[in-house]
């Protein structure tokens, strides 16, 4: 695989995984149903586990392509805030978006 696909390869596995919470009611994506239904700060945590996921296949991929740069936590903030920012799609879907049905 080569670096370009690897890094697409990422950034669409953070789209997709930063989404999932916000997507499904189910844990982790597999697990019950929760019931009635997944509150806030069970999305968070599970956007926080996938965040780490993540990290681990770039990690992972950075690896195969050569040596591992080590990083400061500049680099953790600003990937952090990029994963937040691609889950607010899902965000505005799961929160914002069901007010509207309520009004009749």
């Amino acid at each position: 695989m080569t670096q370009t696909a690897s890094i697409w390869l990422v950034i669409l596995a953070a789209l997709v995984a930063a989404n999932l919470p916000f997507l499904n009611e189910r844990w982790l994506l597999a697990g019950p149903a929760a019931r009635p239904r997944k509150p806030l700060w069970g999305r968070l945590l599970e956007l926080l586990l996938l965040y780490f996921l993540v990290g681990g296949l770039a990690l992972a991929l950075e690896h195969r392509a050569g040596q591992i740069y080590p990083q400061g936590w500049e680099f953790y903030a600003v990937t952090a805030t990029l994963f937040l920012t691609l889950a607010f799609p899902g965000f505005v879907h799961r929160y914002l978006g069901q007010g509207r049905r309520a009004v009749a």
